[in-house]
């Protein structure tokens, strides 16, 4: 069975997302281009910033209707990322809270979609 490996985010402009997702990963782009930029992180899975104006067809949805998900090791470890996140200057959306599945916060990238960092098992 074919299993998903990439995400496509659609955002304004491509290669501004690049630079907030080049530092955000500490990753390099595979490939660059004005409409398109794709990372290839550590784990395997691909992240797409596809130009909300070119991608065919085109998206209908706003930014927000999912989110990434970031998964670190423990309690001190979502502190850690929020502030250090909010220091970037990243818009957060959720403050660390205890939730069913995880402690947890929210950040939003430039074109508002969610970023959730989230220790499991931690509520």
């Amino acid at each position: 069975m074919t299993m998903p490996n990439t995400v496509i985010l659609y955002v304004r402009n491509p290669l501004a997302s690049a630079a907030f997702y080049r530092e955000l990963l500490a990753a390099e782009p595979v490939e660059t281009s004005p409409t398109f930029v794709m990372f290839a992180l550590k784990n395997g899975m691909m992240l797409g910033l596809w130009s909300r104006f070119t991608a065919e067809p085109l998206p209908q949805a706003p930014a927000g209707g999912g989110e990434l998900l970031f998964t670190v090791s423990n309690h001190a470890d979502v502190e850690e990322r929020y502030t250090a996140w909010g220091a970037r200057g990243l818009t957060m959306i959720q403050k660390p809270t205890r939730l069913d599945f995880g402690y947890s916060f929210v950040a939003i990238d430039p074109d508002g979609h969610r970023l959730r960092v989230v220790s499991p098992g931690e509520a």
